[in-house]
């Protein structure tokens, strides 16, 4: 038969709440006391009853995560796959479970927001993408729920968010070309929806504006999603207006998509950049350079930033900005 918090009080000399206050990591027991309760737990495979202890505190100590439709492939983009990993990561080490929901649009997962915060199911929400005028995000800080996200939202204030630096990421890697000679340099983006796309956008056209180069609109497409058919009928209409001397993409996967294109209609590649450094990058043909956002961090610290609300630690930071590396190959 299972041991019991009782059987633990008992063995340990302690009361019920005691051995309840040990197991919470309560700073107002004693180390002494700690340690006795805690090889006296070990000693009899006492395993807490999560639904009971989850009862007194009113914390479920559960974390809901939002995936989107973008990530509806995620063997071909293992961007979100890597963003989970780390914040599953964070939460596990801290004694927090994770539920995750797929939506398909911006609507189911406002539905399935509304779920978890109403069902009071989770005690804090992390969103993996962040868009303009995002449903999502109004409808949590209307109702003041714990959430943190993945992505620069448009209104910081009050808001928990990590992301990378996608201005100067975009911004250094054009720059890196352009002085390698390649001046005439399209653009091939994601959705204008996204925060993340316009930043690495306007980080292109800097770029190309501090060289003393006009951006050419003609040169750049902007897509629905980051799949790899958007990248190939984005480098068909860029080809077919002019070929350019190279390009610039803010997603691996388009940038595959785009090399099929140049394979097909150019039979031979121009340089082209990715974003993400997705493992396949390296076995492209040619080899893909790209820029890496170390997305297992990306999750690691918005698991950690709300983790940090929920417990109420002093917080010095409300975002972190994780670095970028240039992989060239």
């Amino acid at each position: 038969m299972a041991a019991t918090i009782k059987d633990v009080a008992k063995a340990a000399n302690v009361s019920p709440s005691t051995v309840s206050r040990v197991l919470s990591d309560n700073e107002k027991i004693s180390p002494e006391t700690k340690e006795r309760v805690l090889n006296i737990v070990k000693e009899l495979h006492y395993h807490p009853n999560i639904t009971a202890r989850n009862l007194v505190t009113k914390s479920t100590r559960t974390l809901g995560i939002v995936v989107p439709n973008e990530a509806e492939d995620l063997f071909k983009n293992p961007f979100f796959i890597q963003v989970m990993t780390g914040i599953s990561k964070y939460s596990q080490k801290n004694g927090y479970f994770i539920m995750y929901t797929f939506s398909k649009s911006e609507e189911d997962s406002l539905k399935n927001i509304k779920s978890y915060a109403r069902g009071k199911i989770v005690d804090g929400i992390i969103l993996l993408i962040s868009r303009k005028n995002d449903k999502c995000i109004e409808y949590l800080k209307r109702i003041n729920f714990p959430f943190s996200i993945v992505g620069r939202p448009e209104n910081t204030k009050d808001v928990i968010w990590v992301d990378n630096d996608n201005f100067n990421a975009m911004y250094n890697a054009v720059d890196r070309i352009v002085q390698k000679g390649y001046t005439d340099v399209a653009f091939i983006g994601g959705s204008k929806e996204m925060n993340m796309s316009n930043d690495r956008l306007d980080g292109y056209k800097h770029a190309l504006k501090t060289h003393g180069i006009v951006a050419d609109e003609n040169l750049i497409v902007e897509n629905p999603n980051f799949s790899e058919e958007c990248g190939f009928e984005s480098m068909k209409k860029i080809l077919d207006y002019r070929i350019p001397s190279a390009v610039v993409t803010t997603d691996d996967i388009l940038a595959f998509g785009a090399l099929r294109a140049m394979h097909e209609i150019l039979h031979y590649t121009i340089p082209i950049i990715g974003f993400n450094n997705t493992p396949l990058a390296s076995y492209q043909n040619p080899p893909l350079s790209s820029i890496d956002i170390n997305s297992e961090e990306l999750g690691y610290y918005a698991a950690k930033l709300l983790i940090e609300k929920l417990e109420n630690k002093e917080m010095t930071n409300t975002h972190f900005i994780v670095e970028t590396n240039f992989i060239e190959r």
